[in-house]
């Protein structure tokens, strides 16, 4: 990996300075990113193939095809468990480390997979998503620290991001899955049961894997001298060792209810969560779950031509988190959040035109439908969909880390069983095109939200976050400001 700053400089990752950073050269910091990484295509695996399998499901129980309740529950139950394993997760992920937290909620979901596979009927294979969600809400938390612990601050984004990357790749995946098993025999049974497989993976390539670094000091010399050259290493365990004397001295006394009472955590607390809320009631997952099904309410009745038209919008996620990995550690996380929320707004009201246009008798809106979604999730998945996650692995202190994390994923989770389960219901009472209206005005809420609570954390170290937060806690002028000006710390 190759680092150069603008010779002369204070030491100081200045906003303005350009970096030349080839990490992707080093394989194992790729590695590592990419197999804790398939925590995130568990996640966008079971985000995406739902929304494909509903259709079947529907045709094999009458019960289901009948009850827009239970096709709801069918989708949500992931969410409920994925807000317990989130909320679980934080204290795992302190007790058990960032390596054994992974590896159990491979179990976890493997074992949920299955469940699926062979479900008799709607009840067994909701208790299937349940366990399947545990294990997501586990990774959810897991993965992201994992890869923040052991980047570089210069590319934590980027590499942060590239988890994001892998959910929108196991969505894009989940589509190709279910267009693949459409003329199979048990079709939705093949599409859920297959996700046992990357699940296996993981949890075989993790034990090759070291524990993360900030969790496990002994072993961060040896990993950490595989990343950085040998003057940068020695500052960076000064940092952290530092940061791990305050931690011992202070874990007795971390409480959750100190997230709270503590100004400089609770401020981090604040924007981290809220990020994490305005991700999902912007609706991202009310067009993942629900994209084939939006599509047929948009006049494409089959079932295959929905599944293919909900590939392009799966194509697109995927590509424009590619596009944020760049984009978040030279853009900033603050602006591209906004331009990323600014695009959303716009493609919510248009999908709400089209659904207007729709419901007053017009029947050519199909495609204006499909160009809602494809806008909405260029939009999207540069900003809101890596934003959340890369701020909330880098925003709180090394002791609160584990339970803030946990908290803030819970929060996403929360949201996301909100939206999922009441999206069709809402859309039956007041009107599709009223419901992405409704959205689109959560999306203008968000905006006033990153202005007012979100500071700009781009190259900063995780002590220099630290004393941002301080700075704000004590009313003074913006951290990140002070820190990107080079004054001392």
């Amino acid at each position: 990996m190759t680092i150069d700053l603008i010779p002369g400089s204070s030491g100081h990752i200045d906003a303005g300075v350009d970096k030349k950073i080839t990490y992707f050269s080093n394989k194992y910091v790729l590695g590592l990113t990419v197999i804790a990484g398939i925590g995130g295509l568990l996640f966008g695996y079971d985000t995406g193939v739902i929304s494909g399998a509903l259709l079947y499901i529907r045709d094999d129980f009458e019960a289901v095809d009948q009850s827009s309740f239970l096709q709801e529950t069918i989708v949500s139950m992931a969410l409920l468990g994925a807000i317990i394993g989130a909320a679980a997760g934080g204290w795992l992920n302190d007790v058990q480390g960032r390596k054994s937290t992974t590896l159990i909620a491979d179990v976890i979901f493997a074992l949920g997979s299955l469940v699926m596979a062979a479900a008799p009927d709607p009840y067994i294979l909701i208790f299937g998503r349940l366990l399947v969600g545990l294990g997501v809400g586990i990774a959810s938390v897991t993965a992201p620290m994992y890869i923040a612990e052991a980047a570089p601050s210069e590319i934590r984004g980027g590499l942060v991001s590239t988890n994001v990357l892998m959910i929108t790749g196991g969505q894009f995946l989940s589509y190709l899955v279910n267009l693949g098993f459409t003329e199979v025999r048990g079709t939705w049974r093949w599409m859920l049961g297959i996700a046992a497989v990357p699940a296996i993976l993981q949890f075989i390539l993790m034990l090759f894997l070291p524990e993360s670094p900030r969790w496990l000091y002994k072993k961060a010399v040896a990993m950490l001298s595989k990343i950085y050259d040998p003057d940068r290493l020695k500052d960076e365990l000064k940092q952290l060792s530092a940061a791990l004397e305050e931690e011992r001295s202070s874990r007795s006394s971390v409480r959750y209810k100190d997230v709270f009472r503590i100004k400089e955590i609770r401020l981090a607390f604040v924007a981290g969560a809220g990020l994490q809320a305005f991700q999902q009631f912007t609706g991202i997952n009310t067009v993942m779950y629900y994209s084939p099904t939006i599509v047929q309410m948009a006049g494409f009745g089959s079932n295959q031509l929905a599944l293919q038209l909900s590939l392009i919008v799966a194509l697109m996620n995927a590509a424009g988190t590619v596009v944020g990995i760049y984009l978040i550690d030279h853009v900033g996380r603050q602006k591209l959040a906004l331009f990323s929320l600014t695009g959303v707004i716009l493609s919510l009201v248009l999908l709400s035109t089209a659904f207007f246009l729709e419901s007053s008798g017009n029947t050519n809106i199909g495609w204006l439908a499909v160009l809602g979604l494809v806008l909405y999730i260029s939009s999207f998945a540069p900003g809101m969909g890596p934003v959340p996650w890369t701020v909330n692995s880098e925003i709180y202190s090394e002791s609160y880390r584990g339970i803030c994390g946990g908290m803030s994923a819970t929060v996403n989770w929360v949201s996301n069983l909100i939206v999922a389960q009441s999206f069709l219901s809402v859309a039956d009472a007041v009107g599709t095109g009223v419901t992405f209206l409704i959205l689109a005005g959560i999306g203008v809420a968000a905006v006033a939200f990153v202005l007012v609570f979100v500071p700009e954390t781009k190259g900063l170290s995780f002590e220099e976050v630290e004393k941002l937060w301080r700075e704000r806690a004590r009313g003074g002028r913006d951290g990140a400001e002070s820190l990107l000006q080079g004054d001392e710390t």
